[in-house]
Order: structure tokens, then sequence, then C-alpha cells
């Protein structure tokens, strides 16, 4: 038996930055941590804050005797071939030498965290008897993922994740209004809380507490939930229809929140794949839960980071 490997991963979003010590070949997580982004301030500190966190880490990991092979990040951005951050809609790393900050700790590399959490599917969850997935993740953005042979597709220049995020321009048949629905912004967690607090007064702060709301016979939660799974479905079922996978995996705070959400989701995408030898095709929770992320950056390591897993004892001799 070979010892095991340990990478620390690093899941990097608007709200949290979470990590957590990874160790393979099982993708167990210890040592999880996380605090808050706070991404409205200017890129340098949050890599600063970033960059600190790792190294208190891998120094909780060095206490445990555990060697840190190498680092990796997710990051709730557009990340090209080369790990270099290639968006701002978010965190303002556009520009920012990312990855080399992180690799004055330890090996590093850095990835779209929607690829990340698709290949740890690939790798270790959902998605592995499958030659042919689509991941989705529905949190606080709605991102997708082809995989193929265990490999997340990016596309020529990294962009290849984004589906829910641009608007379909058409006009209202019976008033003639000019609409620009988004989907984004009508089914994700942000789009079901800004929606439930216009209609009610409420001061709610996450999807979840919405879909919790719908669950206790809360009507007006129940209607906006129902309307923002078929939404996702409508999405989804393009999705299938365009690329025709074997399964779609779905993850994130809210794709994995069950309930109403997710019965509307599942009907509306069935009821909208073109083809009947797609439409009953397997449509899965992701299996990673919260920690997705950190296993997912820390997959992306081991996929990308060129690493040579320590030799046992016996192998040494």
């Amino acid at each position: 038996m070979r010892e095991p490997v340990h990478i620390l991963g690093l899941d990097i979003g608007g709200t949290k930055i979470a990590g957590g010590i990874v160790s393979f070949p099982g993708g167990e997580v210890s040592v999880r941590r996380e605090i808050p982004t706070r991404p409205e301030r200017p890129g340098g500190e949050v890599l600063a804050d970033a960059v600190a966190f790792a190294r208190e880490l891998a120094s909780e990991a060095a206490r445990a005797s555990a060697v840190i092979a190498g680092i990796g990040a997710g990051v709730a951005e557009l990340v090209d071939h080369d790990g270099n951050v290639t968006s701002r809609q978010t965190i303002q790393w556009l520009g920012v030498p990312v990855r080399q900050h992180l690799s004055e700790l330890a090996p590093a590399v850095v990835e779209a965290d929607v690829r990340a959490a698709a290949l740890a599917e690939a790798m270790l969850g959902a998605g592995r008897p499958f030659r042919l997935f689509v991941y989705v993740t529905v949190g606080t953005g709605i991102s997708y993922c082809l995989v193929q042979d265990g490999k997340p597709y990016a596309g020529a220049r990294g962009g290849a994740l984004v589906f829910a995020t641009g608007a379909l321009t058409t006009t209202c048949t019976e008033c003639g209004a000019e609409l620009h629905p988004v989907i984004e912004e009508f089914a994700s967690g942000p789009g079901l809380v800004r929606r439930y607090n216009e209609a009610s007064g409420a001061g709610l702060s996450r999807g979840e507490e919405v879909a919790a709301l719908a669950r206790y016979n809360d009507e007006r939660a129940a209607e906006i939930v129902r309307s923002a799974g078929k939404a996702l479905g409508v999405g989804v079922a393009w999705l299938v229809n365009t690329l025709d996978p074997e399964a779609v995996v779905v993850g994130g705070g809210l794709g994995l929140a069950g309930g109403l959400y997710w019965d509307s989701f599942v009907e509306s995408a069935r009821g909208h794949i073109w083809s009947d030898a797609a439409r009953p095709l397997p449509i899965l929770m992701a299996v990673h839960g919260i920690d997705a992320g950190i296993v997912g950056a820390a997959c992306a390591f081991l996929a990308k980071g060129n690493l040579q897993p320590p030799m046992n004892a016996d192998e040494r001799r």
C-alpha cells in the first residue's frame, strides 16, 4: 500500500474561502476551516488573506505529521489553461499572479471552481460510471462543465462554464414588452432571496432559507422555489439537447437542497429534453456536498500538478 498523499485544497468563492487537507487515494478531508472572502476589497488584500490562510492550514497539517505535496485552488472566476484568472465578476484577481503567490508555500495549481468540482465527481463521485456527463453547480451562481473521459472540458480560453448568466431577449406575447430573463438571476440562491424579499418584505439572506420556507407550507416561497426549479430545468435541458451527455450531476448548496426545488427542476428538465432516448438520462446529486470545492481543488492539483506520490517503505527498498 502506498502512503497517503496530502494536498491542501482551497475553495475560493464570493462569500467564503474554505480550505482543508485532502488525503488520497480516498479524498478524505481533514483540518477543514473557512474565512470570509470579503470580495469588495482590492484583489491583493483578498490574495494576502488566502495565502495566510493556506499557510495556517499547512502548519496545522504539519503538526499532525501530514506533509503537504501541493496546493489546489478553485476560484469562482474564469481561469485559462495556464491557471491565470481571466475575469473579475466576483473577486478582483484579473491579472493578479495568484498561482505564483501560492507557490511560495508549495507547488500550486489554480482552476475554475466548477471544473474542479466536476473533476472531483469524475474521480471520486457520482460521475465515475460515465464517460460523458455534465456537471451543474447551483448556489450563489449557476455554472456547468462538460466532462469527457474523466477530463473537464475548458474550451479554447477556459471559458466553457458559462450558461446561465446571459440574457434571453424576447418579446412578451401578451403585452409586447421586451423581456431580458436571466436564469441565474431567477433561479440561483441570491435570485430566490431577492424575489422572496421583494414579495414579502422579509430579510432573508440565503436561498436555502427560501427553500426551507417552501417545505413549511409558505405558499409564496413555494411558488418562487417551484418557478426557479422550472427555469433551471429549461437551462439544463438545453445543455442536454446540445451536448447529449450520458448523465447530469448537480452540486452546489442550492443544487443539493432537494425538496420542491429539486423535484420541479427534474420534472422541467425531462419535459424540455427533446430526444426520447435522452429524456430518461440519470440526473444525480453530487456526492461531496459542502466539501466539493475543497476536494475538487485538490483533485485539480492531482490532475495538473505532475504529482509523483511518495513511495512506501517497501518500494523505497
